[in-house]
């Protein structure tokens, strides 16, 4: 079986992704998360080139880590400079690592064009560079950059540039496809003519700009390639590096290399999510095998026959790389889905009959009204409850009015003018009618407040639920201002989300139905929470 090294480079590479800016803390952290998933190499950052980097691998020898190595990252020396007189390689060397990666030109295009100098220095400072660090006790990684690029233009010499790095002692010599812009059958092409030409072990890194960063890695290792380097959910420059969140689970679950373990693969979709909370980035909910649709299913058909037989409709197990199914609903559904639905929440529903064929009617025809419920499954829970015979709301609406009004304020430098908004709400509570009023920040927030008013005499929990995400959308746009809005609400209590929809042409009444959705459902899992 072949044997496969994961060199994870998301806390460089990884990090020059925009929008992303790592703390040394954040660094530490996805460090142990890594090291927890069974990463064998880190790559912490370039010593030579910032202070925070400076930090975290000073940080970075108290971490204990189990399995995995931290590994310095840095460039050959300068033309013209000795390797030991080189600023980046005595940092490098005197980082306190094991393990470092050096990065130097393979292609005579970024040699001549962008390094400026002649192809034979660059050779050199290859060499010099390896052995310098070599002569330091250290392993030493060698990124052969632009090697697909400068191989197509002119293979010898990016052959020359890894065999020198192979004479001075380089420990793997990882073929670079950086612009990202290299097919499978270039890739295995390219190895193939190298790979019985050194005697170093090889690596590969690619990029993403072709789409093809995932299939040119396992392409690599398809033809000997030992050392796969990437970022977790593919993060990185440009359109982003290999992404580890797939190419670990393909490794070992499709071409049979143990490259983790069992134990360490169920933790994929938690580290996955971790790193992109730390990166302060949306998950994408369609990444395979980590994402939240990765596993969800909508067609009728697909759901009955998941119900049946789980792997009719899934590539693999979810629970062995830490995912779930997920069954979504909308009017693609079937009976299937619903009752699937129902029995995830524990509520039983009869294969057939009246209740099912009306629920199933009722969905479908809130559909065509606006409310979708793939993303919103507090509302729908909701919606599943109400029509069981025994269902008791915890609050009813009586009446609501909302009134915006425009006031002037004496002049000023500033706004002359400033917005008023009032809610006066009527619930009911068991036998109890409670009215109030209350202002707000517009609107939804005014209705907002006149509602809390009037529960948190009943229920004063309730002070803990907040509203975190608001979202409208037009449904029709070419009718303009008469167009059904659909409203989604993301609501938290400090420990868990839901969210929840509303639809209507009047996107106050929208908002409401939202609203009070969210409330509701907090109340009513209190109040099964509670013996």
């Amino acid at each position: 079986m072949t044997s496969v090294q994961l060199y994870d480079t998301t806390l460089r590479d990884g990090a020059q992704k925009e929008g992303i800016s790592f703390s040394v803390v954040d660094k530490l952290n996805i460090a142990r998360k890594l090291d927890e998933l069974g990463i064998h190499f880190i790559e912490g950052g370039w010593p030579g080139s910032n202070p925070k980097d400076v930090e975290f691998f000073q940080r970075a020898k108290s971490l204990n880590l189990a399995r995995s190595l931290v590994v310095a990252f840095g460039s050959t020396r300068q033309p013209g400079v000795k390797a030991e007189a080189d600023a980046n390689l005595k940092a490098l060397a005197d980082v306190g690592v094991e393990t470092v990666t050096i990065v130097g030109k393979s292609s005579e295009l970024q040699v001549t064009r962008v390094l400026e100098t002649s192809l034979e220095e660059n050779l050199s400072m290859i060499g010099d560079s390896i052995r310098y660090l070599k002569e330091k006790g250290l392993t030493v990684f060698f990124d052969a950059e632009h090697f697909f690029d400068g191989f197509k233009a002119n293979p010898e010499y990016s052959r020359r540039c890894l065999a020198v790095a192979a004479e001075a002692g380089a420990d793997c010599l990882v073929l670079c496809d950086t612009n990202g812009g290299s097919l499978p059958a270039e890739v295995v092409a390219a190895i193939s003519a190298v790979k019985d030409r050194v005697a170093a072990p090889l690596g590969i890194h690619t990029h993403n700009d072709g789409e093809l960063a995932v299939a040119n890695t396992l392409a690599a290792v398809s033809v000997g390639v030992s050392q796969v380097q990437g970022t977790i959910n593919g993060y990185g420059e440009r359109c982003g590096n290999a992404n580890l969140c797939s190419i670990i689970p393909n490794l070992k679950l499709k071409m049979g290399i143990d490259c983790v373990t069992d134990d360490e693969l169920a933790r994929l979709a938690e580290v996955c999510h971790y790193v992109s909370e730390v990166a302060n980035l949306v998950p994408d909910i369609s990444q395979p095998y980590t994402g939240a649709s990765a596993f969800s299913h909508k067609g009728g058909l697909h759901v009955s026959a998941l119900a049946k037989w789980s792997e009719s409709y899934q590539h693999i197990e979810p629970s062995r790389v830490g995912n779930q199914p997920r069954v979504v609903v909308s009017e693609l559904s079937g009976r299937g889905n619903i009752i699937y639905k129902a029995k995830e929440l524990g509520l039983a529903l009869p294969p057939e009959g009246e209740e099912l064929k009306e629920l199933l009617g009722r969905i479908k025809w809130l559909e065509s009204r606006g409310f979708q419920y793939e993303n919103a499954e507090a509302s729908f829970e909701l919606l599943i409850r109400r029509a069981r015979p025994d269902y008791e709301p915890l609050f009813e609406l009586v009446d609501f009015m909302v009134v915006v009004e425009k006031r002037r304020r004496p002049p000023t430098r500033e706004e002359l003018e400033e917005m008023l908004s009032e809610a006066t709400v009527k619930v009911r509570v068991g036998s109890e009618i409670m009215h109030t009023a209350a202002e707000g920040n517009g609107p939804v927030n005014a209705l907002d407040h006149a509602l809390r008013k009037a529960l948190l005499g009943c229920y004063p929990d309730l002070a803990s639920v907040r509203l975190v995400d608001y979202k409208v959308r037009i449904l029709e746009e070419s009718i303009g201002t008469e167009s059904q809005v659909r409203v989604l609400i993301e609501s938290s209590d400090g420990v868990n989300r839901w969210r929840t929809v509303g639809s209507s042409t009047n996107i106050i009444e929208a908002s409401w139905l939202a609203l009070a959705d969210s409330l509701e459902y907090w109340l009513l899992k209190q109040k099964l929470d509670t013996p």
